[in-house]
């Protein structure tokens, strides 16, 4: 199994301020427009009228209704709000962002641009 991978943070991060959403894998989705500085999302919206980005791989648009589409897998929105200099772990990058967990154990997604290169844990320290 590979060292689990580690991160410092060289530009602060902070969450939208929207609530983050989660959906379900084969949840029905409204589609909204794709993020200009985030090409590879989506802005989707749930049947209860919560919206958030998501990246666009894991949807799958429905034939014949080109503002609906159905979730491939199962995301959670919550981004990672982050200072510079910060330590994080890394467990999953998906659309040039990274799963992370801080030293509190808070968990969500931070961008790969706002992070030094990944290394093994206790290679960095």
């Amino acid at each position: 199994m590979a060292a689990p991978l580690v991160a410092t943070v060289v530009a602060a991060h902070r969450a939208p301020g929207h609530p983050p959403i989660r959906i379900e894998t084969g949840q029905a989705l409204m589609l909204g427009r794709a993020d200009t500085d985030w090409p590879q999302f989506t802005w989707v919206v749930r049947d209860d009228g919560l919206g958030g980005w998501v990246p666009t791989s894991l949807l799958q648009r429905v034939a014949g209704d080109p503002a609906r589409a159905v979730a491939r897998d199962a995301y959670d929105t919550t981004e990672l709000a982050a200072d510079a200099g910060a330590r994080v772990r890394l467990h999953r990058l998906l659309a040039d962002w990274w799963w992370a967990e801080d030293d509190h154990g808070t968990r969500g997604w931070i961008p790969a641009r706002v992070l030094a290169s990944p290394a093994p844990a206790g290679t960095t320290d």
